[in-house]
């Protein structure tokens, strides 16, 4: 059973790396977790190392041994003998050309569909859609397809944002999104907002953080769901 914990962004402004997610983070690996296969191939401007000791100081003092997937022969290896999985934020298209490069996908996605946790921010939320193509990022590098890990059947948004800065005349957010939705008929798009994650266990689905997630479908209206509402039609 899949067990999934996907966040929009790792930092809120003013406070310190992935801070406003540790208790979410603690609820949800619940003890069980000590060992976390993490990757950082989202880094494009930030090498793995430093990248990696930048997720180690936010959350081994929650009690966890990080352990990155550059840092290993196997990365295969170690994917199957930790007991969580997380996956950064950064540029999604170097991050699914990677997973990609080292045959990861499919061993992933067996993992967590097997009940290793998965923890995902921006990127790395990204990823866990059918597809990257609700991604904000540039494609800076060709993956082999679109097509990702498949964890959950919509697609998900990150970093969401609702406002159009002044004097720009570009297309906002949401009207990318009904754009994707336009190609891609029957798949639900979620605009994750900032300061918020989805919480997936047991075929239950929980929005967490104080702002509500704007849900996208073609010739569905627009629609916000609140903090502590249903979102059981997305599964």
């Amino acid at each position: 059973m899949a067990r999934l914990l996907l966040l929009s962004n790792s930092t809120n402004p003013g406070d310190s790396y992935l801070n406003h997610a540790k208790k979410w983070i603690s609820s949800f690996t619940t003890g069980s977790v000590k060992t976390i296969a993490f990757i950082p191939w989202a880094g494009v401007t930030i090498s793995y190392k430093d990248y990696c000791y930048k997720v180690r100081t936010a959350l081994e003092p929650l009690g966890f041994r990080i352990v990155s997937v550059h840092e290993v022969p196997g990365p295969a290896a170690l994917i199957m003998d930790s007991d969580a999985i997380a996956v950064g934020g950064g540029n999604t298209f170097k991050l699914l050309a990677m997973l990609q490069e080292k045959k990861l996908l499919d061993l992933i996605r067996k993992e967590v569909v097997a009940g290793k946790p998965y923890l995902g921010w921006s990127a790395g939320s990204n990823v866990a859609s059918p597809t990257i193509k609700t991604t904000n990022d540039m494609p800076i590098i060709q993956p082999a397809s679109f097509s990702a890990l498949n964890l959950v059947p919509f697609q998900i948004n990150p970093h969401y944002l609702d406002s159009h800065p002044d004097s720009h005349m570009g297309e906002t957010r949401e009207q990318r999104l009904l754009e994707f939705c336009e190609e891609n008929p029957d798949v639900y798009a979620a605009g994750l907002r900032e300061g918020s994650a989805l919480h997936i266990e047991d075929l239950k689905i929980e929005l967490l953080g104080p702002k509500p997630v704007r849900i996208f479908r073609k010739d569905t209206p627009v629609r916000e769901i609140e903090p502590g509402d249903s979102l059981s039609f997305l599964l």
